[in-house]
């Protein structure tokens, strides 16, 4: 499994969150809520430390990542993070 980030996301992630370099962003599954991967789970965000990741990607410094226990809801597909202009918010495709 692998983490895509594009550029938009990555400047949407900084601004919203006040990331900076050094910072770790994990991509965690909570229940509820809609994905295409999984009925009743969605991905949920929390700046904190890895303990145990499975995959990982460093942009402008920060680092993204999943959790070994998160690896399931994946089902074997990449994570892809665009950035929904429409929404004005990121958005996850799973390939």
């Amino acid at each position: 499994m692998n983490i895509h980030l594009s550029d938009q996301a990555l400047e949407w992630y900084k601004k919203e969150l006040h990331l900076e370099n050094g910072d770790n962003l994990k991509f965690q599954v909570r229940y509820g809520g809609c994905s295409t991967v999984q009925k009743g789970f969605s991905l949920g965000i929390i700046k904190e430390e890895p303990d145990q990741p499975v995959a990982t990607t460093e942009k402008d410094g920060i680092t993204f990542y999943v959790e070994e226990k998160d690896a399931w809801y994946f089902d074997g597909h990449d994570l892809h993070i665009e950035f929904d202009e429409e929404l004005n918010e990121p958005k996850f495709d799973y390939e």
